[in-house]
């Protein structure tokens, strides 16, 4: 079972953001973690706003989480240093779904899967919730992996495995083989290349691909679908109610070669449900050193509170 032991939630402040924090909350729960809430702004009452943004969430209590703020105007770079230098396991955080504008610039939550040093969990407005609205529970019913038999691919499957488990969700194991041409049977009949042998071969490696010991009284279904990746992707999670969908950053056979190329990113703005690109750790880099920045003009960790919880 995954390990999660410091969970990253970045907050731009707005009421939308609220989801990602409950999300954050009732997974640093259910998995015993540390939560650090992060707020990148040139405000110097950056942390006050912070702290009375998450007041209808948090007990200002509780030792196990943290506000840090930076100064700086690049958030994207901000998240994915301050992840790193954290040793930081997953980052929880919430997009607005903005297809046309991220089409074109992208977004801080696309930059984030991107490049981040860790698994990224994202999730976006008018989607199926599963966290509890009082942050203390999680009710996740079915969870989607889209596999393509590359590594990261079996990262994902192993988060995806994991949340199933810890949860007590469905696991769904998903391929897509491309749509290949059609040739005609003896009896004038359209046949896919991809249809017999392909389907039967991929199914049957597709279920060695879960080991038996992990799923022992557990539910695990396996499909293989032919088509485009990510519509296939998006179809099955709608069709079985999927509450989450794992991905891996990159793929070979899922046509995944680059994570924001194609298929990613249109699963990412589309889904239904949150989406969790699996991506390997990357090692600890040395914290970055602590200084006064100006407005704008680059980005400096300041501001950490410890909610009484010594380093």
């Amino acid at each position: 079972m995954i390990n999660i032991k410091r969970i990253l939630c970045p907050t731009d402040l707005s009421a939308h953001s609220g989801k990602a924090v409950r999300y954050a909350l009732a997974l640093a729960r259910a998995h015993e973690a540390e939560l650090i809430f992060f707020h990148c702004t040139p405000d110097l009452d950056g942390e006050q706003k912070l702290t009375d943004s998450l007041l209808d969430y948090v007990d200002i209590s509780d030792s196990r989480w943290r506000l840090i703020t930076a100064s700086g105007s690049d958030a994207g770079e901000a998240i994915m240093t301050l992840a790193q230098v954290e040793n930081v396991d997953l980052i929880v955080m919430r997009s607005r779904r903005r297809p046309y504008a991220a089409t074109l610039l992208g977004s801080v939550a696309e930059a984030v899967c991107r490049m981040a040093p860790c698994p990224t969990l994202v999730t976006h407005p008018g989607e199926i919730e599963w966290a509890g609205k009082t942050a203390n529970s999680l009710d996740l019913k079915r969870v989607l992996v889209a596999y393509d038999f590359s590594s990261d691919s079996e990262l994902a499957l192993s988060y995806g495995l994991s949340f199933a488990q810890q949860h007590g969700a469905e696991l769904h194991v998903l391929h897509v083989v491309p749509t290949r041409p059609k040739e005609t049977t003896a009896d004038g009949s359209l046949l896919s290349l991809a249809s017999a042998s392909t389907f039967s071969k991929t199914f049957a490696a597709l279920k060695t691909a879960v080991p038996q010991n992990e799923v022992a009284g557990w539910f695990v279904r396996h499909a293989v679908r032919e088509g485009q990746p990510y519509r296939e992707v998006l179809d099955y999670a709608e069709d079985q109610g999927v509450e989450l969908i794992c991905m891996g950053a990159s793929g070979t056979g899922f046509g995944m070669r680059a994570l924001f190329g194609s298929n990613a990113d249109r699963v990412l703005r589309q889904a239904n449900c949150p989406i969790l690109i699996a991506r390997p750790l990357r090692p600890t880099v040395a914290a970055p050193v602590i200084a006064p920045v100006p407005s704008g003009a680059g980005v400096a960790f300041a501001g950490e509170s410890q909610k009484g919880k010594e380093k």
